[in-house]
């Protein structure tokens, strides 16, 4: 089966009938194929998806009905931009961060210093002090995943990539609490230092407010007794 452009294809109809895009891990395996612009126009010339991506989309439809909310498009960290080196300074996002917070003089992996090796950095999801680069995670406040399913999967990519790289919306933080608090809101998440939770509600309510993302209606009423329960706090 040839393809019917030269350029390279946006999806690939294998001669199996299966539908690869560029996400799929056999599109540069597939040789034999009839190339598309889209998924949905493969799939009306009688093609279908790979069954790991149609287990993803039921497994996002369920998701979408237990929470009470529409079905949004499939999540795809890759269209989120992250970590840009918007200035050509070769520091990215992260490094700018780790050099522009730390307590004192960074140490770079090299002389080019582009990369951050050491330093001194307060973690207050943790209310811990760490030295090593390495130690941290540089956190989405309202993590990606989060914000795509509740207004910001019809974004376009460059909107995408200033909410991924928003210094209002990043944290350094003890890598293990970052990977332990995924995609999860404040809803179903909170830092385990007691003393910064109310701070942190706040800073991800913000967000939330200044890029007009939406919670779910069963979030919305556990945000608003938190958020009760920090005024009475105050």
């Amino acid at each position: 089966m040839a393809a019917i452009s030269s350029s390279e294809p946006k999806v690939k109809l294998s001669s199996s009938g299966i539908c690869h895009d560029q996400t799929s891990a056999s599109f540069n395996r597939t040789k034999n194929y009839q190339a598309f612009d889209s998924v949905a126009i493969c799939i009306e010339q009688g093609g279908r998806l790979p069954k790991a991506k149609t287990k993803s989309i039921d497994k996002a439809t369920d998701e979408a009905i237990e929470q009470g909310r529409a079905f949004v498009a499939l999540y795809d960290r890759s269209d989120w931009p992250h970590w840009l080196d918007s200035d050509k300074d070769c520091q990215n996002t992260r490094h700018e961060l780790l050099i522009k917070t730390s307590t004192k003089a960074v140490a770079f992996k090299s002389d080019k210093e582009c990369n951050v090796l050491s330093g001194q950095w307060y973690d207050p999801y943790s209310n811990e002090t760490f030295t090593l680069s390495t130690d941290l995670d540089l956190d989405h406040i309202v993590p990606l995943k989060f914000a795509h399913g509740r207004g910001a999967s019809l974004w376009s990519r460059n909107q995408k990539a200033l909410f991924a790289n928003d210094s209002e919306n990043l944290i350094l933080a003890q890598a293990s609490l970052n990977r332990q608090k995924g995609a999860k809101g404040i809803s179903d998440w909170l830092p385990p230092n007691h003393q910064y939770r109310c701070e942190y509600i706040t800073h991800f309510n913000k967000v939330m407010s200044k890029y007009n993302l939406a919670y779910i209606p069963s979030e919305q009423r556990i945000v608003n007794r938190l958020v009760k329960a920090c005024s009475k706090a105050t």
